[in-house]
C-alpha cells in the first residue's frame, strides 16, 4: 500500500469520477484506475461500485476512506512539524471571496507570495453564505465575508468596511424627496438587491423577517454600482451600501431607520481549530491588512 494509492482513492471518492479525480491531482486517468484496481488487489475488496453513471464507494471504501484520510493528514502533520522547526513556511492556503468586494486582493496575495514563496494559493469564489460555511468547516483559510455587527459564530475577522446600509430611489420616486425612511417604508415596494446569500442581502432579509414582512425582490444584480443603475431607471428601490449611494448623480439616497442597517466586509478566519504554518502566516497578514489600500464599498 502506497501514500499515493490513498491519495488517490480521497480524490475519487470526494469527486464522485475517476476522470474529475485525476484532473484535480494532475495526472492520467488510467493511472488513477490502475492504482485504485492494485489497493483493491490489495485489501481483497473492491472499494468503489462503477456500475452507475457515477463511481461511489462500497461499504469496504466507505470503511477504509477515514483511515485513508487520516494518513494522509499525518503525512502532512510530519511535514509541517519538520518545516516549523526548520522555520519554514510552505504548503497550501485557500482563500475565498464574494463576488463584489473593495480588497485590493491581487496586491495582498501577490505580498504574501512575495513573503512566503513555497505556499500555494488558491482562490474560491463564492455566495457568502457557502463561503461562511467553508470556512467553518475548515475547507477555506480565509474569506472575504460581508455581516452585521458581529462575524457569524465561530468565526473571527478583520473588518475592512463598515458603513450603513441605505436605499437608492429614482429622482422621480414617490421616496425622492425624503432624506431617510423607516425600514416598513419598504414593504410591498419593489426592491432591488444583491442575489440571496450576499451579505448586505441576508441582513435586509433578517431586518424584514424581525419586522413582519418578506421583501418583495423582483430585480437582482451582482453589484452595488448594477443595482443603483436599475434604481435610476425608476424600477424600484435599490438597496446598496452608503457610499455607493450617496456617490451615484442619478439616485436620490436615503438613509434606513427604525432600525438602521449597518453591514461590515472583513477578512474571517475560524476561532478555534488546527492552522497550518501557512495559514497562520496568511492570517498574520490579514490581520495587519490596510483597509486604507482597498477599492470602494462593501458588497
Amino acid at each position: 500500500m502506497e501514500l499515493h494509492q490513498l491519495r488517490y482513492l480521497v480524490a475519487v471518492a470526494d469527486e464522485g469520477s475517476f476522470t474529475r479525480a485525476a484532473a484535480r491531482l494532475h495526472v492520467a486517468q488510467p493511472g488513477v484506475s490502475a492504482q485504485i484496481r492494485r489497493l483493491e488487489r490489495e485489501l481483497g475488496e473492491d472499494l468503489f461500485d462503477r456500475t452507475g453513471r457515477s463511481v461511489r464507494l462500497t461499504d469496504a471504501g466507505a470503511a477504509v476512506l477515514p483511515y485513508a484520510r487520516a494518513a494522509l493528514a499525518a503525512v502532512d502533520g510530519v511535514r509541517l512539524a519538520v518545516d516549523e522547526l526548520a522555520g519554514l513556511v510552505r504548503g497550501k492556503v485557500s482563500i475565498g471571496m464574494v463576488t463584489s468586494h473593495p480588497v485590493d486582493l491581487p496586491a495582498l496575495l501577490a505580498r504574501f507570495h512575495d513573503d512566503h514563496p513555497a505556499v500555494e494559493i488558491t482562490l474560491t469564489e463564492d455566495d457568502n453564505d457557502a463561503l461562511v460555511t467553508a470556512v467553518l468547516d475548515g475547507r477555506l483559510d480565509a474569506a472575504i465575508v460581508a455581516y452585521g455587527t458581529e462575524p457569524p459564530a465561530g468565526l473571527t475577522a478583520q473588518v475592512v468596511t463598515d458603513e450603513a446600509i441605505f436605499a437608492a430611489v429614482g429622482p422621480g420616486d414617490p421616496l425622492a424627496g425624503r432624506s431617510t425612511i423607516p425600514l416598513s417604508a419598504l414593504r410591498d415596494r419593489r426592491l432591488i438587491c444583491l442575489p440571496a446569500g450576499g451579505g448586505i442581502r441576508s441582513i435586509l432579509d433578517d431586518a424584514c423577517t424581525a419586522a413582519g414582512f418578506a421583501p418583495l425582490v423582483p430585480f437582482e444584480a451582482g453589484t452595488p454600482q448594477a443595482l443603483v443603475r436599475l434604481a435610476a431607471r425608476g424600477l424600484g428601490v435599490a438597496v446598496v451600501p452608503e457610499t455607493i449611494a450617496v456617490n451615484h448623480d442619478g439616485v436620490v439616497p436615503l438613509r434606513i431607520t427604525r432600525p438602521s442597517l449597518r453591514g461590515r466586509l472583513g477578512f474571517a478566519w475560524r476561532t478555534e481549530g488546527p492552522v497550518s504554518p501557512a495559514a497562520r502566516a496568511l492570517r498574520g497578514q490579514l490581520a495587519h491588512f490596510d483597509a486604507r489600500h482597498s477599492r470602494s464599498s462593501m458588497a
